[in-house]
């Protein structure tokens, strides 16, 4: 692929390119249409398009090139209008007859590829051909949470954490220092004073090695945890069935059976974790019918300030409404309750899935 085509395709030109006017004046530079190399015509277009105000980006195209082009653009002198009419009509037609362009190596393929083939396959093909991996493995970096980041902290040597600190955004290490110990966050400030003499190229070596760090982790199964699919589980058991279930776990790992408590949200739940102005949106949420069976079965059970919970924060005549129907109910079977209790929370898990409703967490009681 010639120069002036790899331009047409990384650089952003105008539709209608303005072809100058030819004249015959004396020229340091005329050997006419096929006398020009490909590195002199990529030259004279480059030099033109920049003095038409084209704002050209040359940073994605390998430095040997960008290097060649310097090169060839210091070694030229005056171009008469002739040859640069030639040039550019020449470039013109070539943008014409150009439909569709491709990468032209493995790396910009799987670029473009990138997350519409297995993540096993792309790297097995970069591993193969030797490609490397990121363009810029800080914007990987950069867009990973707070508490993804912090085992890179708390691991690697205060230097290299010193680095990833300074690429990070001003509010995201606002936020990594707020997660560290005070020394370590200390020491690492500190370090950043030592950091002005550090390379580019160092900066991207790091950058390269902790993104393999990453990648080299062994690919799992299960986006969540185990303690957190063992909680959606319980969620819908029977309270019978989970308590005798928590109770079988704590015997055989207290541990992982208080992380699954922690994930667990049940009917008792709500007055904790549903804030009080929410109460109406999640009756809305709630069919008629499943709505009253629960309050009604609750207001039974140990789950009675569950119900008053949820009552006493909707306006009164909803309110109203709710205590006559709960009261021509009656008495409503064990399993009927448990079932309607469990399409209440169906309804929150719903909510707070879609970003219509945010559940209290421990960390902000």
């Amino acid at each position: 692929m010639s120069n002036s085509t790899q331009l047409a395709r990384i650089t952003p030109v105008r539709k209608e390119i303005p072809v100058p006017a030819s004249s015959s004046p004396a020229r340091s530079l005329r050997k006419g249409k096929s006398g020009l190399t490909r590195k002199q015509k990529a030259a004279i277009m480059v030099r033109f398009l920049l003095s038409e105000g084209a704002d050209l980006d040359f940073r994605s195209l390998p430095d040997s090139l960008q290097a060649e082009l310097t090169r060839q653009i210091g070694d030229m002198r005056l171009v008469d209008r002739d040859t640069l009419a030639a040039v550019v009509a020449e470039f013109a037609g070539q943008l014409e007859q150009i439909g569709v362009t491709f990468p032209h190596d493995l790396a910009g393929a799987l670029t473009i590829l990138d997350g519409r083939i297995h993540p096993r396959t792309a790297a097995r093909l970069r591993s193969q051909a030797g490609v490397r991996q990121y363009a810029d493995p800080w914007d990987r970096i950069r867009a990973m949470t707070a508490q993804a980041l912090l085992p890179i902290f708390e691991t690697e040597a205060i230097e290299i954490a010193a680095v990833v600190m300074s690429k990070l955004e001003v509010p995201h290490a606002a936020e990594m220092l707020s997660l560290l110990p005070g020394d370590r966050a200390r020491r690492i400030t500190y370090a950043m004073s030592q950091t002005g003499a550090v390379t580019p190229d160092t900066v991207d070596r790091i950058g390269l090695s902790l993104a393999a760090q990453m990648d080299a982790r062994p690919e799992r199964a299960f986006e969540d945890g185990p303690e957190k699919r063992v909680g959606a589980i319980l969620n819908f058991s029977s309270t019978e069935t989970r308590d005798t279930l928590l109770s079988a776990l704590e015997g055989e790992d207290q541990d992982f059976a208080e992380r699954v408590r922690k994930t667990i949200f049940t009917f008792k739940d709500i007055p904790a974790r549903i804030a009080p102005l929410d109460v109406a949106k999640v009756t809305r949420a709630v069919d008629q019918a499943d709505l009253v069976t629960a309050l009604a079965h609750a207001q039974t059970t140990e789950d009675a300030a569950v119900a008053e919970y949820i009552l006493s924060n909707l306006s009164s005549r909803m309110a109203d409404s709710l205590r006559d129907e709960i009261s021509e109910a009656g008495t409503i079977k064990p399993k009927a309750g448990e079932e309607a209790m469990t399409a209440v929370i169906v309804a929150i898990r719903s909510l707070a899935d879609a970003g219509e409703l945010e559940m209290i967490s421990d960390d902000d009681e």
